[in-house]
């Protein structure tokens, strides 16, 4: 077997094998993928212990994808973190820092959620596909109903997407699942429609099984989740990644607003074009 040559490469590897790995190898590919600068810089034991394994199990993650050695892995890490530059992680890692009994207590908080926003801003510039977000933007200018499908946290943003769609005269139907008829509200989904999903963790388990059918009867499914494990990323046509800052025990929804404020305004031009 052929080790992965490049981080993004990696990734996609660690995502398509997920689901056959043993629990502790998913244990330690959900680390790797939620720490990669973790991967490129710390030690083996240290890995080992923020990823709760023992040091071996390492070892036999990086073998299993066709290293020779842990060590051999860590430098496809490396190199993703000289790409991308500083840290996200390191960056926001100081937000949140207690502030109740500091002079103008409201006024850091507001700071820390303003430089956690920024943070988020520029990591999305960084991460996000401009192809892939080509892609989203004709699946659904092209669908004769997008279906919009979020809960909890996301909710907010498809029911901005659902109100600025309107005013794009795209016909289009959010599924709230008032009175408890998610999966019911759906049901009038047909060939030429597409289905945007937005959802993050914990994944909302009725979006997640949306999807799952969805992709099923051959309707395009676009997707706003955090991470290439998302359920939603593993059912859909094209998916866009976000990963927000959680500050003060909140995570922010402040990149995710963004790009769905540049999914209208693209939408809005590819309409113009096709009119």
């Amino acid at each position: 077997m052929t080790a992965p040559s490049t981080y993004e490469a990696l990734r996609i590897e660690l995502a398509s094998r997920h689901d056959d790995l043993s629990k502790r190898l998913k244990q330690i590919a959900e680390y790797a993928l939620d720490n990669p600068n973790d991967m490129a810089l710390e030690t083996v034991s240290a890995i080992a212990d923020r990823a709760n394994v023992q040091p071996s199990s390492l070892i036999r993650f990086a073998k299993a994808f066709g290293f020779t050695g842990f060590s051999e892995m860590q430098k496809v890490f490396r190199s993703h973190l000289v790409d991308n530059g500083s840290n996200y992680k390191e960056r926001i890692r100081s937000l949140g820092r207690d502030s109740t009994h500091q002079p103008n207590a409201s006024s850091i908080v507001l700071d820390d959620f303003i430089d956690g926003g920024v943070a988020a801003l520029n990591n999305l510039r960084d991460v996000i596909s401009p192809d892939k977000l080509e892609q989203i933007v004709n699946i659904l200018a092209k669908a004769d109903i997008i279906y919009l499908s979020a809960q909890r946290r996301s909710f907010p943003i498809a029911s901005y997407l659902a109100y600025a769609f309107a005013h794009l005269d795209k016909r289009c139907i959010l599924i709230d699942g008032n009175g408890g008829m998610f999966l019911e509200q759906a049901r009038s989904m047909r060939k030429g429609d597409a289905l945007l999903a937005i959802s993050f963790k914990s994944y909302a388990s009725d979006v997640v099984q949306l999807v799952k059918e969805t992709k099923e009867k051959g309707i395009p499914v676009a997707s706003i989740t955090d991470g290439v494990l998302s359920p939603l990323s593993q059912h859909s046509d094209v998916c866009l990644e976000v990963e927000e800052v959680e500050v003060h025990a909140f995570r922010s929804l402040s990149a995710t607003m963004t790009l769905a404020l540049s999914l209208v305004v693209a939408l809005g031009q590819a309409l113009d074009q096709r009119s």
